[in-house]
């Protein structure tokens, strides 16, 4: 679930500006925003700038997708793309099947101990195309 939290952020930006976020969130100078899954998940200031009242700083989601980003990256220069254009297009988390161990409880009684995996897919685009501010002088477009 914090991965689903962790990603929003994350779409869509440049790569450079993702990797920073993350790198933010482990040392504690970003918080993610918890919107969903935020049931008994603490109020932090930091969640303000994204205009919302509940965060954490998930560093297991944050360094897997940090891993996830350099691998991604290193394929687009492979392919001959400027890692310095590279734009995060598309960015997903899909729930995996989970996993099954057992736990023993008192009184001879056995729970499911389960693990909630996660599948993430990234799609990096190369985005060159800088559109420059329309100045004053300029014709404003006519609005009907």
């Amino acid at each position: 679930s914090s991965g689903i939290n962790a990603e929003w952020p994350l779409r869509p930006g440049h790569l450079k500006r993702a990797n920073r976020f993350l790198k933010n969130v482990v040392g504690h100078k970003e918080c993610v925003p918890f919107r969903r899954f935020n049931g008994s998940v603490g109020r932090c200031a930091q969640a303000k700038q994204w205009r919302h009242v509940q965060g954490r700083w998930p560093k297991k989601s944050a360094e897997f997708l940090m891993q996830l980003l350099k691998n991604a990256e290193s394929n687009a220069e492979v392919k001959g793309l400027d890692p310095e254009h590279l734009v995060i297009e598309h960015i997903q988390v899909n729930a995996a099947p989970k996993m099954r161990r057992r736990t023993y409880r008192a009184h001879g009684r056995i729970n499911p101990y389960m693990s909630s995996p996660c599948h993430v897919e990234v799609v990096l685009a190369e985005k060159d195309t800088v559109v420059a501010k329309p100045t004053a002088g300029e014709e404003e477009p006519v609005k009907k």
